[in-house]
């Protein structure tokens, strides 16, 4: 992988992950992982009489899966040094077990820091399933590397 810097992600920038299936397996092992069993993600019967009709993954699931197939995806080339945080997080529509997901990025905002050798760049997170219907979009704020003076 070749370095990235901030200057190399204009305003419009874009790209899309990888897609995956979100499983059965996914949704029991993050209810394991973070104690969340509410029961309309482990309830087939309870789910069932709900407005979605059956059971839907976990939104931090789905949050936390985006998250790292953008990682996977390796697109920012090492130019992020630190997250720092997200905003306008919303959960559009459900993910059922079985919908296959895809995070679609976009840079929408950069500026300048009062350190030279870094940046900010705010990324547009749109995860949309199988029907490119958009489930979930939140915005990533990143502090990055800025090319060294002289490249």
């Amino acid at each position: 992988m070749s370095q990235k810097y901030w200057e190399d992600f204009d305003l419009g920038f874009s790209f899309k992950t990888p897609s995956i299936t979100v499983t059965e397996t996914h949704v029991v092992n993050w209810a394991g992982l973070t104690m969340d069993f509410y029961p309309l993600h482990m309830d087939a019967e309870f789910a069932a009489k709900t407005p979605f009709k059956e059971r839907i993954a976990h939104g931090p699931l789905i949050f936390g899966m985006a998250v790292g197939m953008a990682g996977l995806a390796k697109v920012e080339g090492g130019s992020i040094i630190a997250w720092m945080g997200v905003d306008n997080m919303r959960m559009h529509a459900p993910v059922k077990i079985g919908d296959t997901i895809t995070v679609h990025i976009e840079t929408i905002e950069k500026r300048e820091t009062k350190k030279e050798s870094q940046g900010i760049q705010i990324w547009k997170y749109s995860v949309r399933n199988q029907r490119s219907e958009v489930v979930m979009s939140f915005n990533m704020n990143f502090l990055m590397h800025r090319k060294p003076s002289g490249q």
